[in-house]
């Protein structure tokens, strides 16, 4: 057991890096290099309008953490966020929360830094309902989907609102109805809730949603710049928009790690659909996902050495 403390964590790290490159590896043999050279300039700025996303939802990370009564230097905010970019392919991006180990020493309990990372998560899909949309207008394959999103983000805001969450932890971690070691994981949950309430409330709420609506707008108007690539088709701005959006948004719902293999068919299907042949939707599709996940997953392991120094200062193996 002593081994396995030891070195498992390393094995955990070294399996997910592997199925990372493994995963991008797979994305890059489908691209046409000789296309995205002649379209380097569409790339790039694509990757800044997702380098800008990445700030944007940085600021709200840390404004979170301020209102839970947490505040934390900008660089260390930045790096420990970016972090979590690592395991974003991680099943409901569930990984990310791998950054509350940077806020322990801190001593940011781990139910602070999961509501402020339940919160995210709930705006950020929030705020790809809205996205998705924009499409409603103008095609309905996705409407049931998207109605289906937003009554499922207002009965959770309701439930989050109306339950007495600090009651509920208190029965869950002293029933003796469910094994401790559940009891304690749901009393956990509970807690984190708790501080979510915070983070929920309407001012905090709306200046959240905003600032993720344009996050995720700015990777948006990046597949639109992708699109450029084709300058026959014309595609809408708010329609590439929508298009992202929906792809997200479908691609969270399946809950495969990183929505991969789900949000491409998504998007390609939905770019084929916009006058796009299946081989040109699907080198966009692809770019735009390099360009934005890959990017991003990079961005978290370099995050990841760039913090190792303060962490090993208080686990061995990070």
């Amino acid at each position: 057991m002593r081994l396995i403390r030891r070195f498992g964590p390393y094995l955990f790290v070294g399996v997910f890096a592997a199925w990372c490159a493994y995963s991008l590896h797979g994305d890059l043999a489908q691209l046409s290099l000789m296309q995205m050279i002649g379209s380097w300039e569409l790339v790039a700025l694509a990757a800044v309008l997702s380098v800008l996303n990445y700030a944007l939802r940085i600021i709200r990370w840390r404004t979170y953490l301020a209102r839970l009564g947490h505040r934390v230097p900008f660089r260390f905010a930045a790096l420990s966020f970016t972090a979590g970019f690592a395991y974003t392919v991680s099943p409901g991006k569930l990984g990310e929360m791998v950054r509350a180990r940077y806020y322990i020493p801190l001593g940011i309990p781990v139910s602070d830094v999961a509501a402020a990372f339940f919160a995210e998560r709930f705006l950020d899909l929030v705020a790809m309902i809205a996205l998705a949309a924009l499409l409603l207008s103008a095609s309905s394959t996705y409407h049931d989907t998207v109605l289906a999103s937003a009554a499922g983000a207002v009965c959770v805001l309701l439930a989050l609102a109306l339950l007495p969450w600090a009651q509920i932890a208190e029965w869950v971690h002293s029933t003796a109805l469910l094994p401790k070691s559940v009891g304690s994981t749901l009393a956990s949950i509970a807690k984190a809730l708790v501080s979510t309430r915070t983070l929920l409330r309407p001012g905090i709420l709306v200046a959240g949603f905003l600032i993720g609506l344009l996050a995720w707008s700015l990777e948006g108007a990046g597949l639109a710049l992708l699109s450029g690539m084709f300058p026959a088709v014309h595609l809408e701005p708010a329609t590439a928009v929508g298009i992202y959006g929906a792809a997200v948004l479908i691609g969270g719902l399946s809950f495969l790690p990183g929505g991969l293999g789900s949000t491409e068919a998504a998007m390609t299907a939905l770019l084929a659909a916009h006058g796009y042949s299946v081989s040109q939707a699907l080198l966009i599709t692809l770019t735009c996902r390099l360009v934005t996940l890959w990017l991003a997953v990079v961005f978290g392991w370099c995050a990841i050495f760039a913090l190792r120094p303060k962490a090993q200062a208080v686990t061995p193996w990070l």
